[in-house]
């Protein structure tokens, strides 16, 4: 029995390694400086949350849509998984809202003909988020922070490291899985694997473990 199981453990692990070697890592330069994707806009597109500069006093702190793409090798691992892997890209890329004559000057929504609403206007600003244990040890999560502009394209072509404590300190509070922000992004939160991981999270709590409550 325990041949077997050992069996099962080392073929367990081999396929972890396997799953994990496939995730496309970033690529750096000499001087550590990350090399910015051009490509990410062909990646797996989750979601774009909004947060308007009309309803944030004017200036938003991520303005305004947040087009958010995860690399596709990394989805696949974490569609399989439910886990974040090593070498793990997922880019932010801001866009501002339209804006024009037919635009609330107190809400900023426009009129289209699919309604009133917010419409997607230009590029704004691009950044990434890495995810690597064994490159950033140090960091919480493994994960670090570039941003390769706060303005409309051209983009830099590299990126030094942003202070994680800026970013990881409200990613650690609030996000829901491993630093990131599945809750705001159905295509990512509704994953069978997330669920499985609930579930099996969930049939692993005793009744003892809950004798405090008692």
């Amino acid at each position: 029995m325990r041949r077997s199981l050992k069996i099962l453990t080392a073929a367990t692990a081999v396929c972890s390694m396997s799953v994990l070697s496939e995730i496309n890592r970033p690529k750096f330069s000499d001087d550590g400086s990350i090399l910015r994707p051009t490509d990410h806009r062909e990646w797996v597109f989750v979601g774009s949350p909004l947060t308007p500069n009309a309803l944030n006093n004017g200036a938003a702190s991520f303005q305004e849509f947040h087009n958010v793409y995860v690399e596709n090798s990394a989805f696949q691992h974490f569609k399989k998984t439910g886990l974040w892997g090593n070498g793990t890209q997922i880019v932010m890329e801001l866009v501002s809202v339209r804006q024009g004559n037919d635009c609330d000057e107190e809400t900023g929504a426009c009129i289209e003909t699919s309604g009133t609403g917010y419409f997607q206007g230009d590029f704004n600003g691009l950044t990434m988020a890495v995810k690597d244990t064994e490159r950033f040890p140090s960091e919480p999560g493994g994960w670090v922070y570039y941003i390769f502009g706060n303005s409309q394209p051209p983009y830099a072509d590299t990126a030094k490291e942003f202070p994680a404590a800026a970013c990881n300190a409200c990613h650690d509070a609030a996000a829901d899985t491993d630093f990131v922000f599945t809750q705001y992004y159905p295509v990512l939160r509704t994953l069978p694997v997330l669920n499985q991981n609930n579930e099996s999270a969930m049939k692993s709590i005793s009744y003892e473990d809950l004798s405090w409550i008692r």
